[in-house]
């Protein structure tokens, strides 16, 4: 049933080794996959980035999104070229909204210079625990007052230069005392802790109108006890839809990662996170784990594990972002790269508050 397997292959959204597109993400996107996200390990020089993503939209007669975590400070993917975007952290200890606003625009415009659509950014968890391992540097603040405004003007300065944002890590990782790339962190957080504390960044980023939120690899005892975030439809149907209304796309952190990984069985883990309001899932490595997870999705749609309907929702919404945010590409100009006009704007965050990583 190949319109099956298209429909199920477009709930990912995939990783891949090399500069150039290897021959097995060609073989991904002919499945259907919705999307490439970059890392490190793709990344050469600012004209390969723009090649490799060109490249990448060329391989199928639709649009396929590509994205990349540029959040700035120590969480930078691409880096010789291109401006050095100071932490979020350093941005949010100027409290200046117009300022995070700039800095989100200055991200589009060397994002879109490269064709890449989407940033997985802004963190908006809400850095409350020092000990805090993955999170710290890489949010605003200690303050859900100061996140949401910040988060949220970042978010306007993106995608008022037609990139999308992707506000992370929901419900919110900033009190952890684990890293969920290695393990899997539980928290004791009730309903009423969450309103007050992690959920003011996402209301306000939903506000903003968010493109997209991605969702933590963490457990909310109260809320779940007994699955993370990316797997409970208590925190992403019951929290994220029905209490705060986000019609967004809700986009899984890797699956890759040991908190999932070591925890739960793939199968598993797509039927939940489906059922559970994921939109699109990231896979990041394994390529044999990617076609696997097509194969796993028809199965569970076919067997009615997963329903239609919650299929169709997800085609809406995969389809909705596309038409706002996914260009074709071009082989256009990379003058705005590391401009004056862009280092002026980041020049404006105090070194001393927290040097560039």
């Amino acid at each position: 049933m190949p319109d099956l397997q298209r429909s199920a292959a477009a709930m990912l959204v995939v990783g891949f080794d090399g500069l150039a597109a290897p021959d097995g993400l060609a073989d991904l996107i002919a499945r259907g996959v919705s999307g490439a996200v970059l890392f490190g390990r793709n990344v050469q020089s600012p004209r390969q980035v723009a090649d490799l993503c060109g490249q990448i939209k060329s391989l199928a007669a639709r649009p396929i999104l590509t994205c990349i975590d540029q959040e700035g400070g120590r969480v930078r993917r691409l880096r010789d070229g291109f401006t050095a975007i100071p932490s979020m952290r350093a941005v949010g200890r100027t409290g200046d909204e117009t300022l995070a606003r700039e800095i989100g625009r200055v991200l589009a415009r060397e994002l879109r210079a490269v064709n890449i659509d989407m940033n997985l950014a802004p963190s908006l968890d809400v850095d409350t625990n020092p000990a805090n391992p993955v999170i710290g540097q890489r949010s605003f603040g200690a303050s859900p007052e100061l996140v949401s405004r910040m988060g949220a003007a970042l978010i306007r300065g993106l995608q008022a230069d037609a990139v999308a944002a992707c506000g992370k890590h929901f419900p919110g990782h900033g009190d952890t005392s684990q890293d969920s790339h290695f393990d899997l962190p539980r928290l004791p957080h009730s309903l009423d802790r969450l309103n007050t504390v992690e959920l003011p960044p996402f209301s306000a980023a939903i506000q903003a109108d968010v493109a997209a939120i991605m969702t933590s690899h963490v457990v909310f005892e109260p809320i779940d006890p007994e699955f993370p975030a990316t797997m409970s439809s208590a925190v992403l149907d019951g929290i994220l839809r029905k209490q705060m209304r986000f019609d967004g796309l809700i986009l899984s952190d890797d699956l890759e990662m040991k908190a999932i990984a070591a925890n739960f069985d793939i199968e598993e883990v797509l039927v939940r996170g489906a059922n559970a309001g994921i939109d699109l899932f990231l896979l990041c490595h394994d390529e044999e784990l990617q076609h696997k997870a097509i194969d796993l999705l028809a199965s569970a749609i076919r067997n009615g594990e997963i329903s239609t309907q919650r299929l169709a929702e997800s085609k809406r919404r995969i389809a909705s972002m596309m038409n706002r945010f996914v260009r074709p590409p071009t082989d256009g100009s990379l003058e705005c790269l590391n401009s004056p006009e862009h280092r002026a704007v980041v020049q404006r965050v105090s070194p001393e508050d927290d040097p560039v990583g």
